[in-house]
């Protein structure tokens, strides 16, 4: 088809005229009744939103994606570009993408009855046909839908009664495209009336000009419920014409925020082959966004980004890696205490209330950190309980009484892999503990779990934390007040 170059020739080939809305409507039935994955790359939408936006697309619908930040509104958007035919013919020159068998524009109305068959036509690919707008308070009627171009009217010598005097703006040039505007509540409200007619008549108002332009479009509009309150609202009379509003979500398990952290880290190949990930290190991490959505320190209404995995992931090998360098080790394994890395990922990530301001950013970071190791801790090791019978034994008081009886255990940051496998060696009750309960555990995660054996103990107050600038220290909480005495 892309050969056709006249309008003879492409009505001569048959073509057929088809709405961008049954292009999407019929491409995604095909792929339904094949089997084809619409939304490659998409976690953990499989039974709840990718439906509801199929039905969307099935009932031809104009669709608002509703929810918090980081839960892919916009990437749902732009690949449903991949819905649409790879090619469709467009009058060569048009502004507005018009289709050659229905021309909407002064320009291709007029071009087409003076050059008939002979009409010069084009083909625009599906990766050209989407447009998106961020709504900001400066946006103007102008910019989205069009106004007077005095400049043309001089230049064309042409009165402003004439409707060539016509810039168009992006949504006319829009024709026969996705179109997305991204978080609508943040539009001005007389900007979305400017919508009405676009998504329910198909006609545009310019400067007094009544245009009947029937486009040919498929809007996709995303919001944030809490701008709902906060910053804005979408007018009663818009939702009203967008036929299907679809609630996006968070990732409900850990498996399915690594999957997502794992597609979408920017990592070096040299980071990737030099830094080694323990399993349980990959937990954790995801681990601290759960946590977070639930904290009494961080704003629910603001949510907690899935981009915060993905940042903090990214600086947890990047801390591993600087720290080998300075060693000169040429391979390393992650460390717990490199979790210190990742602090900065989570304090520019999370919007906090009093409480949480009140504490300080730094110690919400390393609080949920904390919790995370708390709630992870009893899934690879015996839950140690916060009341206890006297001279009851437990799994731990081997190690307990290692801390009673020593001076403390000190983990410096320096350490190249040797000396901070030595360290952890040192502490034996450690190696009975992993061999009764973790006893398949993969060789090179050994030392992860070792160390978090440790922090799991600090979380349940058995033993205490220090954090120093060059390291942490480990002690019995209780061991050096009784022997000072």
């Amino acid at each position: 088809m892309k050969d056709i170059k006249t309008l003879g020739e492409l009505k001569k080939a048959g073509y057929q005229s088809k709405s961008i809305k049954d292009e999407l409507r019929d491409n995604l039935i095909e792929n339904i009744k094949n089997k084809v994955t619409t939304f490659q790359g998409i976690h953990g939408y499989e039974n709840t939103v990718i439906p509801e936006l199929e039905r969307a697309i099935l009932s031809r619908h104009n669709i608002n994606l509703l929810g918090l930040r980081g839960q892919a509104k916009t990437r749902l958007a732009r690949m449903m570009v991949n819905l649409l035919d790879e090619y469709i013919p467009i009058v060569e020159g048009s502004e507005i993408n018009d289709d050659p068998l229905q021309p909407i524009s002064r320009f291709a109305v007029e071009l087409i009855n003076d050059k008939g068959d002979d009409t010069p036509i084009t083909w625009l690919h599906r990766d050209e046909r989407f447009a998106e707008k961020l709504a900001t308070p400066d946006v103007t009627v102008a910019d989205i839908i069009g106004d007077v171009d005095p400049i043309k009217a001089a230049n064309l010598k042409l009165s402003y009664a004439d409707d060539r005097v016509i810039h168009y703006g992006m949504i006319p040039r829009a024709n026969r495209c996705i179109f997305v505007i991204n978080e609508l509540p943040d539009l001005q409200a007389r900007i979305q009336v400017a919508l009405f007619n676009i998504l329910q008549e198909g006609d545009i108002q310019i400067r007094g000009f009544k245009l009947r332009l029937p486009l040919d479009m498929q809007f996709v509009f995303t919001a944030n419920p809490e701008d709902y309150t906060n910053r804005g609202s979408i007018v009663t009379p818009l939702k009203d014409r967008i036929g299907s509003q679809i609630l996006t979500h968070y990732p409900d398990s850990v498996d399915t925020a690594r999957t997502i952290t794992s597609q979408e880290a920017k990592l070096d190949e040299r980071q990737s082959s030099s830094v080694y990930v323990p399993d349980l290190a990959k937990n954790l991490l995801e681990q601290i966004s759960f946590e977070a959505r639930e904290s009494e320190y961080v704003d629910v209404k603001s949510g907690v980004s899935a981009r915060m995995s993905i940042t903090a992931f990214e600086n947890l090998l990047s801390t591993a890696e600087r720290r080998a360098l300075l060693a000169g080790d040429e391979n390393t394994t992650v460390r717990l205490s490199d979790f210190i890395g990742v602090i900065p990922s989570i304090t520019g990530k999370v919007e906090l209330v009093y409480e949480g301001e009140q504490e300080g950013a730094d110690f919400v970071a390393n609080t949920l950190i904390d919790e995370a190791i708390k709630t992870l801790f009893p899934k690879y090791f015996p839950k140690i309980e916060k009341l206890e019978k006297q001279g009851e034994e437990t799994p731990y008081d081997d190690l307990i009484s290692w801390f009673f009886n020593g001076d403390g255990f000190e983990l410096l940051d320096n350490f190249d892999d040797a000396a901070y496998k030595a360290k952890l060696d040192e502490v034996k009750p450690l190696d009975a503990l992993l061999a009764d309960y973790q006893p398949d555990i993969d060789k090179r995660d050994v030392y992860f779990e070792k160390e978090f054996i440790l922090w799991g103990l600090v979380q349940f107050k058995k033993l205490s934390k220090y954090r120093y600038s060059e390291g942490l220290q480990i002690k019995d909480p209780y061991g050096s007040y009784i022997s000072g005495l």
